[in-house]
């Protein structure tokens, strides 16, 4: 089975991309066979860009709140 460990979404020329890193790991040990594989993507699905877009607004907000 393969698990998502990390999630990035970011603007870029293409346009919004998201980045998953993941492990594969052995469904019945347990044990990790791959790890920190990556795949990439640009979002195009309408919903999906608003959610990316919600985040990376929340994100910036923590920005825009930190002391200089």
């Amino acid at each position: 089975m393969n698990i998502a460990t990390s999630v990035t979404v970011f603007q870029d020329a293409v346009g919004m991309r998201l980045s998953v890193t993941y492990s594969e790991v052995d469904d019945q040990t347990g044990k990790i066979i791959a790890d920190n594989k990556r795949v990439n993507r640009v979002v195009t699905d309408a919903s999906a860009k608003a959610i990316c877009t919600q985040l990376l607004e929340y994100a910036q907000s923590f920005v825009d709140t930190q002391a200089e």
